[in-house]
């Protein structure tokens, strides 16, 4: 269970920070295609830098609630 929310939790971070060096500077592509994922979503449209700022939080998050479980 550990080694799955790491990773999980590396994934979203990468994704994050991808999302925010795309939409401040424009020429990174987006990680794994999670800009089509975003643009998909209508009520999300003109949050970009906000979403992927708070997907790379959430993902720093998971990594360390990692640390809660013992390895099995």
């Amino acid at each position: 269970m550990k080694k799955i929310l790491e990773v999980v939790g590396f994934v979203l971070f990468v994704a994050g920070v991808s999302g925010v060096v795309h939409e401040v500077t424009g020429w990174l592509p987006q990680f794994f295609g999670f800009v089509r994922i975003l643009d998909s979503l209508d009520f999300l449209k003109g949050r970009e830098l906000y979403t992927n700022i708070v997907l790379a939080v959430v993902g720093v998050a998971v990594m360390a609630s990692a640390d809660r479980f013992r390895r099995i």
